[in-house]
């Protein structure tokens, strides 16, 4: 019989939906939530987005292991990485705040604001050793993926897109 804490932690891993495509396809998102309209990013901002969501795919992979094992330290220091990562936290110019306010929904924003503050709350719980809300956290982080990508990436997650939608981003 499988014990409850290893049912969640197998919930979170079948819910886990990996962020490398949603990277690539950034620049196609709208500047509100409900448009299509491409982005307009510079390549320095682009490739900065990229970075940083496949810095945030490779953390939340080496969390199942971690989590699953009991390894806090790693879980702590995944979970600040990941909080730390935060575009807007980044040594930017000026102008790329300002571009990236203007081009990033606010909708984005908001979910990747929300996404970095579970990722420090999950080292929180970590450094605590509580695995409970260390499960929870992860289910969190994992949740913001799926709407993020339901809500601005149908195109690259078909399986996001409610029906009609799928249909509209391959015509």
């Amino acid at each position: 019989m499988i014990s409850h804490k290893l049912s969640r932690l197998l919930i979170a891993i079948c819910c886990f939906v990996p962020i490398q495509a949603f990277a690539e396809d950034v620049a196609h998102h709208g500047s509100d939530d409900s448009s299509n309209q491409e982005l307009r990013l510079s390549p320095e901002l682009r490739k900065l987005l990229v970075a940083e969501m496949l810095a945030v795919q490779d953390g939340m992979k080496s969390l199942i292991p971690a989590i699953s094992s009991g390894n806090w330290q790693a879980i702590a220091e995944t979970g600040k990485k990941i909080h730390d990562s935060y575009i807007m936290k980044q040594k930017l110019s000026k102008s790329q705040i300002d571009e990236l306010h203007h081009s990033l929904p606010v909708g984005f924003l908001e979910l990747d604001h929300s996404f970095h503050h579970s990722a420090g709350m999950l080292a929180h719980a970590a450094e605590g050793k509580n695995a409970d809300v260390v499960n929870f956290y992860f289910f969190k982080l994992n949740e913001a993926c799926v709407v993020c990508h339901s809500k601005f990436a149908t195109h690259r997650f078909p399986g996001f897109a409610r029906d009609g939608d799928h249909e509209e981003h391959h015509r």
